[in-house]
């Protein structure tokens, strides 16, 4: 489960070679002293000092992944005004739980401090997201708070003004290899995002997207979590894309996709209004995301 986006570097080069540009991009900044601790920020050409910041992480069933390779995904948000940093984390073999939950609140922390800052990240409204392993990883960031707390994070978990996940896998207990492995060090080595119901309470608003054709990741897996979060009072968007599938659903944001009338779903038009509402809602400095311009690139 959880394979690598769309299986091979060819779509993914493509997709990227037909992404338009139009905002600055640093690559490979260190938020850690390992290879894997490095991330990739895509800052728009107005606003940048005060745009609303998203910090999304890949795929690839803790095994595989890369940051260059989501330059189509950075783009239609960034050109709606947007910061995206995209970090690379440890992975399997050489990584298991909570090595990468880890390696995430440190780019967190790294991104909202002095030298996050020094490096062009911007000051307004944070926000975690991530598609299928990715997405357990911003979701457990926002519904565990030792994570950001343990990596220092000023205000820890109420620093994130929403979670965003994409085809994510938030409970079950793993049968076989390699997620028996990655996740043997987890409590009862289960797959969850929190270890209490308790904390999803104080949670920042969820958005939790999912294709209700993908066998990779069961939507039932959404549809659990947004239950328990609406029982614990926690604000909570749920949006299930008939005929969508696993890789379906992140493909949607390329523009060359929806150039073509192939996204399969608004995936970027509720990731955008979601963004737009929270950012309205959200204490502090900002710029004013430019959500109105999704007939563009």
């Amino acid at each position: 489960m959880l394979l690598p986006l769309f299986g091979g570097c060819t779509p993914v080069g493509l997709a990227n070679a037909l992404t338009p540009g139009g905002y600055s991009l640093s690559r490979g900044l260190a938020y850690g002293a390992g290879p894997r601790q490095r991330l990739d920020l895509h800052l728009p050409k107005e606003g940048a000092a005060t745009a609303p910041l998203v910090v999304f992480f890949y795929g690839g069933n803790w095994e595989s992944g890369e940051r260059a390779d989501y330059r189509f995904l950075a783009q239609p948000l960034v050109a709606r005004g947007y910061a995206v940093a995209v970090p690379d984390y440890r992975l399997h073999p050489a990584a298991r739980w909570p090595d990468f939950l880890e390696d995430g609140a440190a780019a967190l922390a790294w991104l909202r401090g002095p030298a996050g800052r020094a490096a062009g990240a911007p000051a307004g409204p944070c926000f975690v997201m991530g598609h299928s392993a990715g997405g357990f990883i911003a979701a457990a960031l926002a519904l565990d708070p030792r994570w950001l707390a343990v990596a220092g994070l000023p205000g820890g978990r109420e620093a994130l003004a929403g979670c965003i996940a994409l085809a994510a896998p938030f409970h079950f207990q793993p049968q076989r290899e390699p997620l028996l492995g990655i996740f043997a060090p987890a409590p009862a080595g289960r797959l969850a995002v929190l270890p209490e119901e308790a904390a999803l309470r104080g949670a920042p608003p969820m958005l939790l997207l999912h294709g209700e054709a993908d066998r990779t990741v069961r939507p039932e897996q959404s549809l659990g979590l947004a239950e328990r979060l609406r029982a614990a009072g926690t604000r909570v968007r749920l949006v299930l894309y008939p005929g969508l599938g696993h890789i379906g659903i992140v493909a949607a944001l390329a523009a060359p996709v929806r150039a073509a009338g192939l996204a399969g779903g608004p995936v970027l038009r509720d990731i955008t209004g979601f963004l737009a509402d929270a950012v309205a809602e959200a204490p502090g400095p900002r710029a004013e995301p430019n959500s109105a311009r999704l007939p563009g690139p």
